[in-house]
């Protein structure tokens, strides 16, 4: 009997560093996968750019404000549940959130215990059908056992090298940049290591191993992006 695992992939957009740090221990605890951006910017650059099963967002953050990023997702059409966390309790604000598309809103301080009934009532009226794998070209990779597949060959990847797959993936043929890629793997905003370059040079030597066609390419002064070779990055 084979049992499948769904990990649920939480978006923290909160610039308080002990509320962020206290949802992202508590739900990674509960076998979340969480992330977290400090301001409106990030935030909306991850969710456009990844999917996730539910934002958690403050309306208090610099750069964009968080009633001004939930804007900007409904206009996208981006419908991932979104629950408004702040400071702000007038009756105002909570219609103000609810109109512009909010799914919830809880008001600090919170205990945890609501906080994740909050997100299991949420996750639980959005759920929909979960893709059994990702897809690109003759590319398949499996979330559940982390097997990149081409055609008739396989082979496992590690957790961080599932990660950066996972994300060139869901956002092929778009350049990334090596800041961004480890945000999504490590959460880290320090473009000026190499590590992501040793795991995208992993990646290469494991994807050699199922086709001698070329599908990360290096673009120069950027980062990586996945083509198939007969494109130009």
């Amino acid at each position: 009997m084979y049992y499948i695992i769904v990990v649920m992939k939480v978006l923290v957009v909160e610039d308080e560093v002990k509320v962020s740090n206290f949802i992202m221990r508590g739900l990674e605890e509960e076998g979340y996968t969480v992330q977290v951006a400090e301001d409106g910017k990030k935030g909306l650059d991850l969710i456009t750019s990844a999917e996730y099963d539910i934002v958690l967002l403050d309306l208090m953050i610099p750069e964009i404000d968080g009633l001004e990023v939930l804007k900007r997702m409904r206009r996208q059409e981006i419908e991932t549940p979104v629950l408004i966390i702040t400071a702000k309790s007038t009756k105002e604000d909570v219609i103000k959130g609810l109109d512009t598309g909010s799914d919830d809103y809880l008001t600090k301080p919170f205990s945890f215990d609501e906080l994740l009934a909050r997100i299991r009532a949420l996750l639980r009226r959005s759920r929909k059908p979960v893709p059994l794998t990702l897809e690109y070209r003759e590319m398949v990779l499996n979330p559940y056992n982390r097997r990149l597949s081409i055609g008739d060959k396989e082979t496992e990847l590690t957790e961080k090298e599932f990660l950066i797959m996972e994300y060139m993936m869901r956002n092929h043929e778009r350049p990334l940049t090596r800041k961004e890629m480890a945000e999504y793997a490590w959460q880290s905003q320090d473009d000026s290591s190499n590590i992501v370059d040793v795991y995208v040079n992993f990646l290469r030597k494991k994807i050699e191993l199922l086709t001698d066609r070329k599908f990360i390419h290096t673009v120069r002064g950027v980062g990586y992006i996945l083509k198939e070779d007969n494109e130009k990055p």
